[in-house]
């Protein structure tokens, strides 16, 4: 017989409710709208206007002007951003309970605005991947997919916020600066390490392996070298650099790889 679940655990979303509850008051969590879902879209763009419409221009004249930076110093940082905040509810999916929210543009709402914070991102209505272990997967829930292993769901990790939203926004940005995809991808790989770090509290297990998976199983795990620290922290060394080094009087990120013998 199945046991009864709680109303709060089965929440589909709860594990990264409660990993964000527990960075809390230690880490900003200020670019995830409040409860992840928006209801009132008033205010906030649909993601799919960044990564093919008209939105795009719009985001890199607001970063300009947030840091009073050169086209592509701005963009650099919008980028590592917008990857940041839009990645981290599938990232701490996967870490805290192997649960993958589906993060296409059209399930993701996006606000930012020329000072601090930069960016907001918020979910609509996203499909989970599940395991066949998850609680969620007896439930027969609109919107779960059930897939069979770990690899499938990295795999529809993959396919949903790397190759239908990310990977555009690259390309884009690389058109129209010239940054170079490694250093965009970079500060993805970046937010990935810090975002599992900054959870250890509620991930179950080694954060380090955690990271790991999902940085190999991304394609990014060539672009940050990671050591443990106290507490399930980790250590992270980038092997490319965001360039907020170039704002006036900014200091050198930690880990950045210009601070590398």
């Amino acid at each position: 017989m199945t046991a009864a679940l709680r109303p709060a655990r089965v929440s589909p979303l709860a594990p990264v409710l409660d990993a964000v509850a527990a960075m809390t008051g230690r880490y900003a969590v200020h670019g995830l709208a409040e409860g992840l879902y928006v209801t009132d879209r008033a205010g906030w763009t649909p993601a799919t206007e960044i990564v093919h419409g008209y939105a795009f221009d719009d985001l890199l004249a607001t970063a300009e002007r947030r840091w009073n930076a050169s086209p592509h110093v701005a963009a650099a940082l919008a980028w590592k951003c917008y990857s940041y905040w839009t990645a981290l509810p599938a990232l701490l999916g996967f870490a805290t309970a192997r649960r993958v929210p589906l993060l296409e543009p059209e399930k993701v709402l996006i606000q930012y605005a020329d000072h601090q914070p930069f960016l907001r991102a918020g979910l609509t209505d996203p499909d989970l991947a599940v395991l066949p272990t998850d609680p969620l997967a007896t439930l027969d829930l609109p919107g779960v997919r059930v897939v069979r292993d770990e690899a499938a769901l990295l795999d529809a990790l993959r396919t949903s916020l790397i190759e239908a939203h990310l990977a555009p926004v690259v390309e884009r940005l690389h058109k129209r600066t010239h940054l170079g995809a490694r250093t965009l991808w970079g500060s993805l790989a970046s937010g990935i390490a810090h975002g599992v770090s900054r959870a250890a509290d509620v991930v179950p297990g080694s954060t380090l392996g955690v990271a790991n998976t999902l940085l190999d199983g991304l394609d990014l795990g060539d672009l940050v070298d990671l050591a443990p620290r106290g507490a399930g922290r980790l250590e992270v060394r980038r092997r490319t650099c965001c360039l907020a080094f170039t704002l006036p009087g900014a200091r050198i990120c930690s880990g950045c790889v210009i601070t590398t013998p």
